[in-house]
């Protein structure tokens, strides 16, 4: 088992391109152009989609287009067409349990209110999917008064951003290993990383 499809989620449209609860897209992007896999608008899965070779794999990069809280309309259409497990989807999101420039990944567990997880696992049918959280820090832990909602639909301060683009390029250093199915070299490098 290794993973076939890497979503990154976030929100379409201008207004959220820089905003934290884009931190999943951030990556895509990052690892699409790593690749040389340009993203191109699909509308069968309503998500801009692209396909990259790993070493001898093939995996799908997607970001579905639909909003944060239908992400499982997008990744529930591409995985039924190509039959990928959701043992094979690794999704990428912001978490806000994590400071800035952390990133921890597991495997299951519940959505902890996190909409758009909870709409993958509604399309999946399982919680049994891989997920790769990038810190963004939560608005209390950094001092701030400002509401959780805000808070994710914001930009982050210039420090902060540093240190989420660092955990991103961190977080893609491991797809290798991923898409080998190493995912205990994987974890070890990734929980690891400075």
């Amino acid at each position: 088992m290794s993973i076939r499809l890497i979503v990154g989620l976030g929100n379409p449209g201008p207004e959220y391109e820089q905003t934290r609860h884009n931190a999943g897209f951030w990556l895509v992007d990052r690892l699409a152009a790593k690749l040389g896999a340009p993203l191109s608008r699909e509308t069968r899965y309503q998500a801009l989609a692209g396909r990259a070779r790993v070493g001898t794999a093939e995996v799908w990069l997607l970001e579905p287009q639909t909003y944060m809280n239908r992400s499982g309309q997008s990744v529930g259409a591409l995985t039924r067409f190509f039959k990928i497990t959701p043992e094979e989807v690794l999704v990428v999101h912001d978490e806000l349990d994590l400071p800035p420039g952390a990133a921890k990944m597991k495997k299951g567990g519940s959505a902890a209110g996190h909409n758009g997880l909870k709409d993958i696992t509604a399309a999946l049918g399982s919680q049994d999917y891989w997920r790769l959280r990038l810190g963004i820090g939560h608005p209390r832990e950094l001092g701030l008064q400002q509401p959780v909602v805000d808070f994710v639909l914001h930009r982050p301060r210039k420090d902060e951003q540093e240190a989420i683009e660092h955990a991103i390029d961190n977080s893609i250093d491991i797809v290798p290993l991923l898409c080998e199915g190493k995912f205990e070299a994987a974890m070890m490098q990734l929980h690891s990383a400075r």
